[in-house]
């Protein structure tokens, strides 16, 4: 199977060029049961991430575009009169699919955006006093823009935290892009194939609890955590639900890199993009060039007794 996550990742590379690194954790998140946030400036390809995240896992598909008018019955669905059989029949809205993509989140209202949080950690919605389950694997990506740019509505903590990962694209290097123009004009993402099923990632999803996590793994990120509810700097600390946040990512990551144990990188690796958007910095002097996560790191020892 280490042989198929690797094919995934190469077929990705051929539309996301140059972002291994950043493919590899989409695919971490995808792998960990997470739903993940892509944060960045328009055109640096988060749509095209997610649909090819999408292809080459066989999973359906729905974009939903965020909008400042978006109502939360455009993303769940509505109850429709059937006057022949005198009921109501539900018609499911675009969050009906494995893979979602909430393109530009934060452009909705916090009406609409908190629509998408009991779908989001329960998997299934309620509408008019009837449930809903959504379609299983259930993963969704949502992107922002930065939130200088007009007509943003910021994401709120309870939200944010919703979002197992996060992470950036940022600009292709010199090479890469030039590659990108060297490319055919049609979609090349159209052309990528399923090299894992959807049984088989739902198969690999669960055995991500069996990746080893020793005790020494357990109480660095048990020190990590604490340090940043002790420390002045992170008003916004590390709640439990994000210590185990950071295990199942971890353990993800150590399957992406074909191991069945946890070391002390892969919860250094993945550190950022679990923990970055769930911080909040309450001191000034904090340097500008350092995020808070890789600030932490450089504070806790993982080799402490």
């Amino acid at each position: 199977m280490q042989a198929k996550i690797q094919q995934a990742v190469n077929q990705i590379s051929k539309v996301i060029l140059g972002k291994e690194q950043e493919i590899k954790l989409a695919l971490t998140c995808l792998l960990a049961g997470g739903h993940l946030l892509i944060e960045d400036l328009p055109g640096m390809g988060k749509t095209t991430l997610s649909n090819a995240l999408a292809r080459v896992f066989g999973l359906g598909f729905s974009r939903i575009q965020f909008t400042s008018d978006l109502l939360p019955a455009d993303m769940l669905g509505v109850n429709i009169f059937n006057t022949q059989h005198q009921v109501f029949n539900f018609h499911p809205g675009p969050l009906f699919n494995q893979v979602v993509l909430a393109d530009e989140i934060n452009r909705a209202s916090p009406k609409t955006q908190s629509a998408l949080l009991e779908a989001m950690e329960e998997h299934q919605i309620s509408l008019d006093g009837e449930t809903h389950a959504l379609p299983s694997p259930f993963f969704v990506i949502g992107t922002q823009n930065p939130e200088h740019q007009a007509g943003t509505y910021p994401l709120p903590e309870s939200q944010l935290d919703r979002f197992l990962m996060r992470i950036q694209l940022g600009y292709p290097s010199w090479q890469a892009e030039k590659d990108m123009l060297r490319q055919p004009q049609q979609k090349e993402v159209e052309k990528l194939q399923p090299v894992i099923s959807p049984t088989s990632l739902i198969e690999l999803q669960q055995q991500i609890s069996e990746v080893h996590a020793s005790d020494d793994i357990l109480d660095y990120i048990l020190r990590l955590v604490t340090y940043s509810r002790e420390s002045e700097k992170f008003p916004s600390a590390l709640s439990p639900r994000a210590s185990k946040a950071l295990l199942q990512a971890a353990r993800s990551w150590a399957m992406v890199n074909n191991r069945d144990y946890l070391i002390p990188e892969d919860v250094q690796t993945v550190l950022p993009a679990v923990a970055e958007h769930r911080l909040r910095s309450a001191l000034a002097e904090h340097p500008a060039q350092t995020s808070l996560s890789q600030w932490l790191l450089e504070q806790v020892d993982p080799l402490a007794a």
